[in-house]
């Protein structure tokens, strides 16, 4: 993925499932197409099961600040 959204949320009370997912429907909305990739900070991956939102593949990256999904599509998934 070269090009993709990011999208800040910083609530604590949702599972990270649940906020990725309204992330990927926001995109969705947006652009037209259902985003399959999502980057986060490493820090987020700790503590609860995470568990991927269907059809999404969520990894880490140290340049992605806490509390920041970067969202896009990673053409050679599709």
């Amino acid at each position: 993925m070269n090009v993709g959204m990011l999208w800040l949320d910083d609530d604590r009370g949702s599972t990270l499932s649940t906020r990725v997912g309204q992330a990927a429907e926001y995109y969705s909305r947006k652009y037209g197409t259902r985003p399959n990739v999502c980057v986060v900070h490493p820090k987020t991956l700790t503590g609860d099961e995470v568990i991927e939102p269907e059809g999404m593949k969520l990894s880490s990256s140290p340049t992605v600040l806490p509390g920041h999904f970067w969202l896009g599509v990673d053409e050679g998934k599709t």
